[in-house]
């Protein structure tokens, strides 16, 4: 036998050797297991930037406001109640919200409904107050401070939008900016610049009225407008509390908010058929401002000496862009205060003391 044919026949035997053992220590020795347990903790998730605690501070405060004309529901919108006496309840919603109804009822968050008085209304401020029975006041809000608010802190709306089965809705966002101006358009044709929060927290129809709040339930605007329109998004205007709250006393008492006048009635330096219309020409190095076209008798306007013609370029220094724009700055002042007023006239640009002594009652 050769060597080749020896070791293959050794390999093979060892090979059938090594699994006859394998299979006889498998039957004959018990294999022992063992089994390893180990604990799990459970675990909590929180969101360390929820704004439930927040929102149950406001919530109940919240209610809807639904208009009424010649007995037909005509709009709804949100409001809040902010004070409450042994009497009543006092609640901030929107000027147009109420606007032209003939009656309003509120709705509480428990669905109870009760008929609401008008106290009073402003449109320049688009702020409105309504009283209800104390005993339908749920909860009362906190007013917060819109100046100590920064960009980028997280805000939230709770409102009514579309109509009144999604009262109670809660929208999140940020402060997206502050010191906004927009301009709205009044009833009476005319438009005023508005001064606003902005926020990206979703801003419906039905949600004018109600509160901005910070992540503390603490309401720093109210809901105004929004900017619907193909190419923005995310953009929503909220009134800030300092600024409404100015003149919710007055309008509590159904006193109207006095503001100063100049005497004037203007057109845009950017209507040039109104001007065609008036026998204006302007010059080509203007380009915004706002033009007299009628000084009215007894007026400051008059006392100061503007006349038809006069191009108003800026007042204390902040340029008059519009009409709007005008009225804007104008209010920041009251009655009694003395201004300074930059105008263009025969190709030189002239300043004047105007005295606000003439009120006007909106």
């Amino acid at each position: 036998m050769s060597q080749k044919i020896k070791e293959l026949l050794l390999v093979i035997s060892s090979l059938f050797l090594g699994i006859i053992g394998t299979l006889l220590v498998v039957h004959y020795v018990p294999v022992k297991t063992e089994m390893i347990e180990k604990p799990v903790a459970e675990v909590n998730i929180t969101e360390s930037d929820t704004i439930q605690s927040g929102v149950k501070k406001i919530y109940n405060a919240v209610v809807v406001i639904e208009s009424y004309k010649s007995g037909k529901l005509m709009g709804s919108g949100t409001g809040f109640v902010y004070k409450k006496d042994d009497n009543k309840g006092y609640i901030i919603t929107n000027y147009h919200v109420i606007s032209g109804a003939s009656y309003v009822k509120v709705v509480n968050a428990n669905n109870d409904v009760v008929e609401a008085q008008i106290l009073g209304g402003d449109e320049y401020e688009d702020i409105a107050v309504l009283s209800i029975d104390a005993s339908m006041v749920l909860d009362v809000a906190t007013m917060g401070s819109s100046e100590e608010a920064d960009i980028g802190d997280t805000l939230f709306t709770v409102g009514t939008p579309v109509g009144s089965e999604y009262m109670g809705t809660v929208t999140k966002g940020i402060l997206s900016g502050k010191d906004r101006t927009v301009t709205v358009d009044l009833d009476n044709g005319g438009g005023y610049v508005m001064q606003v929060l902005q926020t990206d927290a979703a801003i419906n129809p039905g949600n004018s009225g109600g509160p901005l709040c910070n992540i503390n339930g603490e309401v720093i605007g109210v809901n105004s407008l929004k900017l619907v329109e193909d190419t923005i998004e995310g953009m929503g205007f909220a009134i800030p509390i300092e600024l409404v709250m100015t003149s919710i006393e007055r309008l509590e008492k159904g006193k109207p908010i006095v503001r100063p006048v100049l005497g004037i009635e203007s057109i845009d330096v950017s209507n040039t058929y109104a001007l065609y219309r008036h026998n204006i020409l302007l010059d080509d190095e203007i380009e915004s401002g706002v033009v007299i076209i009628n000084v009215l008798d007894n007026s400051p306007a008059k006392s100061a000496g503007l006349v038809k013609g006069d191009i108003i370029l800026e007042i204390e220094g902040n340029k008059t862009t519009d009409s709007a724009h005008l009225k804007y700055i104008l209010y920041k002042y009251t009655v009694g205060d003395s201004i300074k007023v930059k105008y263009y006239r025969d190709g030189n640009i002239k300043e004047v003391t105007v005295n606000l002594t003439k009120s006007a009652v909106e």
